[in-house]
């Protein structure tokens, strides 16, 4: 009877496996803001409120003719130059996505999207405040020859670099029945000599270092990197600490950066759908315009419902 009862059960609930993407994005939770949009031309003279909250250095001001950080001159720097003269910028691969500096700015130059979309092929295409660089650039698919390699699959080792285990989770949500990422042909395996490539997460520390390389050189070529959160990608809260190497970058080359501490699973689905070019920039623009919970369910909190 058990087995029936099961049966049973399964055939009551139905599909429990969201749409996306074929159908709309689950809503982010209240409490997720997602990506981080800077506009410089709204920075007011004189403050520099961000900079001084930020706890990573996400943020920075710079005097537009000398290229010089106001940071690094005496105070009171505010008044150095005016704000015309200034030039904000925000690195979303350092940024924890505390939110802080968007609360204190009393002019808006820097706002919460609610986009879950932040994946970047390239480290500088994370870093935000330019004229037309206004928002992050998304990542685009794998060359054409790598793609014919993987056959639109990917089998990925998760590596562990020192992380607090905050991105380690997010991750595996994804193996979860609400998001069953090898419908994708996505998987992760136990053992690099199996893989496509990593997925790294931590700031690499010292005890890591040539775990990690180790790992690298094992896995057969041609190989993809992905660095996932904050610390994985720039050291995260630990940067410039002795102990760590303040991300993966400077021990193995990065093909994807997913900023986020921790980016939230959906963040995560996107970048790994783009990369093997099963989404495109183009894609899902209207899921960004709403932000309220799906009609036919609950917002989803990382995979728990």
């Amino acid at each position: 009877m058990f087995v029936f009862d099961t049966i049973a059960h399964r055939l009551k609930r139905g599909c429990q496996t969201m749409g996306f993407p074929d159908g709309k994005a689950p809503a982010l939770p209240d409490r997720h803001g997602g990506a981080l949009k800077v506009v410089g031309e709204k920075c007011v003279e004189g403050c520099r409120e961000c900079v001084e909250v930020c706890p990573t250095e996400a943020v920075e001001l710079r005097i537009a003719d000398c290229g010089l950080r106001i940071s690094e001159i005496q105070k009171p720097a505010a008044k150095i130059a005016p704000a015309a003269g200034r030039r904000i910028s925000l690195d979303l691969g350092r940024c924890i996505f505390c939110a802080a500096c968007a609360e204190v700015c009393p002019s808006g130059a820097i706002t919460q999207t609610g986009d879950y979309r932040m994946a970047a092929r390239r480290r500088e295409d994370l870093v935000l405040g330019e004229t037309g660089k206004e928002e992050r650039r998304l990542a685009e698919a794998l060359d054409a020859k790598l793609r014919k390699v993987l056959g639109r699959s990917l089998r990925l080792r998760q590596v562990s670099a020192g992380g607090c285990g905050a991105c380690e989770a997010d991750t595996n949500v994804l193996g979860t029945i609400g998001w069953d990422l090898s419908r994708f042909g996505i998987q992760f395996v136990a053992s690099p000599r199996h893989a496509d490539g990593l997925l790294i997460t931590g700031a690499v520390s010292g005890n890591m270092e040539l775990a990690l390389k180790k790992t690298y050189e094992a896995v057969p070529g041609p190989k993809i990197v992905i660095a996932v959160g904050a610390c994985a990608i720039a050291g995260g809260p630990f940067v410039g600490h002795p102990e760590v190497r303040n991300g993966a970058e400077g021990v193995v080359p990065v093909d994807l950066f997913i900023p986020g501490c921790p980016p939230h699973p959906l963040t995560i689905l996107d970048g790994l759908l783009r990369v093997v070019g099963k989404l495109r920039n183009a894609d899902f623009v209207r899921q960004r315009t709403d932000q309220s919970p799906p009609e036919d369910g609950p917002v989803l909190r990382h995979g728990l419902g």
